[in-house]
Parts: structure tokens; sequence; C-alpha cells
């Protein structure tokens, strides 16, 4: 799981309701059920209304995706293409199939499957380009669908509230209803606020950072499959795909392959 999506998603709540809390004889105004209804049934039915339910039956997965770590470290995926150059410059293309069936990624089983087959290469890297961008439309799909709901949230909050005010307008001969009647009206801007900034954007925002995450390591395997298909030399390939590594984690992995070599040549 991922730690730091979970962990701001309960502060943020769990700070904004500390803050009620801390003043007790104001903090029961804020449990309104009829306000919940339409601002979180409202919010779900409009969503529902503008996604086909194909889609919306998928917002757990899409949660879930959210809150999980991502687990491909694009520095083992160069690490296994590299490997893979030095066997195919050794032992030639063909050897490669006998890979293929531990290869636990299907996008890169793919290409490399291609490569064995002989495909030209032009083809090769339109399959798996026709591949990445089917892949970025369902990822703007789900993404689209949670900031559907941020967008949205907060006018069924300001709906909710004209109903408060427009109910308040009948209590206007006795002034003590007045001002629990105005608190009732503005609490449903409350909830839709804390729908869309809370929740919503916050999961649309981090859909939106493991799509580009996914896309890269993506555009980063086809270069490598290429290079493949090409002979180049598997050092060259190393030195190609680790620009597609921050300079940080180039630096942490030439760390760790120093640590490898001294490791080596103790045991020589």
């Amino acid at each position: 799981m991922d730690l730091g999506t979970i962990s701001g998603l309960i502060f943020g709540w769990v700070v904004i309701i500390i803050s009620i809390m801390m003043e007790p004889k104001s903090a029961s105004v804020f449990i309104h059920i009829p306000s919940m209804l339409i601002t979180f049934g409202g919010t779900i039915g409009a969503t529902i209304t503008y996604f086909p339910l194909r889609d919306i039956v998928q917002i757990p997965k899409l949660f879930s995706i959210a809150m999980k770590e991502t687990t491909n470290d694009p520095a083992e995926v160069i690490s296994s293409l590299v490997r893979l150059a030095e066997k195919a410059r050794r032992e030639g293309l063909l050897a490669l199939e006998d890979d293929l069936q531990n290869e636990p990624d299907e996008f890169l089983r793919k290409g490399i499957q291609l490569v064995v087959d002989g495909t030209d290469p032009d083809l090769v890297r339109s399959i798996l380009e026709i591949e990445i961008s089917y892949l970025e439309e369902r990822h703007q799909l789900g993404q689209n669908i949670f900031k559907y709901m941020g967008s949205v949230a907060p006018a069924f909050g300001m709906i909710g509230t004209l109903i408060g005010l427009i109910q308040m307008l009948t209590t206007l001969e006795n002034p003590d209803a007045i001002a629990s009647a105005m608190g009732v009206a503005l609490v449903t801007s409350f909830y839709g606020a804390m729908l869309a900034n809370v929740m919503a954007n916050p999961i649309a925002g981090k859909l939106e950072i493991r799509s580009r995450q996914e896309v890269l390591l993506k555009e980063l395997m086809v270069e490598g499959i290429l290079s493949l298909q090409a002979g180049e030399n598997p050092r060259i390939v190393e030195e190609k795909l680790r620009s597609f590594l921050s300079s940080k984690r180039r630096s942490e992995q030439q760390s760790e392959r120093r640590g490898q070599e001294q490791v080596m040549r103790s045991a020589s």
C-alpha cells in the first residue's frame, strides 16, 4: 500500500474533524443526514448518469490503484533488458524465446515475442506505441471519473445550501430557528467542498501520476526492445535506457553496480 496516499487522506479528514470537535457545542450541526444525502447522493447519481455503468463499476478498482504503491522499478527493468541484450548478442534473438515464459510483464513479453518473430522494427514500434496510446486512454477515463466527482460535489453542496435557505425563509417569524436553519443550509456546501478537495480531486491526481509513471516505463521498454532487435552493445543499451531515470536514481544505480562489482572481485 502507498502510505503517502493513505496517510494524506487520513490526515486531511482528521485535521478537519479535530478542528470541528474543538468547539463541541457547535459540532453537532456538522452531522446532518439530509445534507449528506443531497451532496453524496447527488454526486454519485450524476456520476452514474454521466459515465457508462461498465466504467462506474471500476471505481473500487481505481481507488485501490491509487492506494497501492507502484511495484515496477525502472532500474530493475533496465537490468532485465541489458541482460537480454547480452544474451541476444551472444546467442542471437531466437534465444530470447526461452525467457518469455519467465517474463511477468505482459507488455515486455509481447514486445520480445514480436522481435523473436522477426517483425519489422518500425512495425514493432507502431504496435507497442498503439498499445501505450490505448493504455493512456483507459487511464484518462479513470481520472475523469474522479475529476467529474470533484467538479460536481461543490455544485450539489450549493444545491443543498439553496434548499436550506428556501426552508429558512419559511421560519422568518421565528428568530431562534433562523440561525439553526442557516447552519444546516451551509453544511451542505461544507460536505461538497470536503468530498471534492479531500477525496475526489486528490485521487484523480494520484491516478494521473500513476499513469505517467506506467507510460514512462512502457516507453523505456519500447526503446530497450528496439535496441535488442538492432543488436546494440549492452553497454550502449544501458546508457540509453538510464536516460529515463532521474539523476538521483542514476546515482543510486551506479552505487549499487559498484557494490556488486566489488563483491564479485572479492569473491574471485
